[in-house]
């Protein structure tokens, strides 16, 4: 079973900026798409951003749009999520995720690869 690993997380301030990565265990991994999810404590896990690896779609959440980028390198089979602006409320679990089928990108039930998380914090 391929495995996402994500990398990039930490405690920063509000205002900061953070780069988030995620990178498959197997190179010879192929997927539909990937996309990133947060669930902040007590909350549901939600979309934050997708790509589609093949024509490069992207699509954010309305919370994030204007202050986060998601991009992918193809030969590296990796994804990374440029945050900046950052808020309070967007401190929570990151999760890298994967679908290797045509999906929704924002739709969370729909992916079938999952990354183990990475907390990020963004102080006030």
């Amino acid at each position: 079973q391929v495995q996402l690993v994500e990398s990039g997380g930490g405690l920063v301030q509000a205002g900061d900026s953070l780069r988030l990565s995620c990178a498959p265990s197997e190179r010879t991994f192929s997927s539909y798409a990937m996309g990133w999810f947060r669930q902040a404590p007590g909350k549901e896990r939600d979309f934050v951003a997708a790509i589609r690896w093949i024509g490069g779609t992207t699509k954010y959440a309305d919370s994030v749009k204007g202050r986060f980028t998601i991009s992918k390198d193809n030969a590296k089979k990796s994804l990374y999520l440029q945050m900046n602006s950052l808020k309070p409320e967007d401190s929570a679990v990151y999760y890298c995720a994967a679908a290797d089928r045509r999906i929704g990108l924002d739709e969370l039930e729909e992916y079938n690869y999952w990354g183990q998380g990475t907390q990020v914090t963004v102080s006030s």
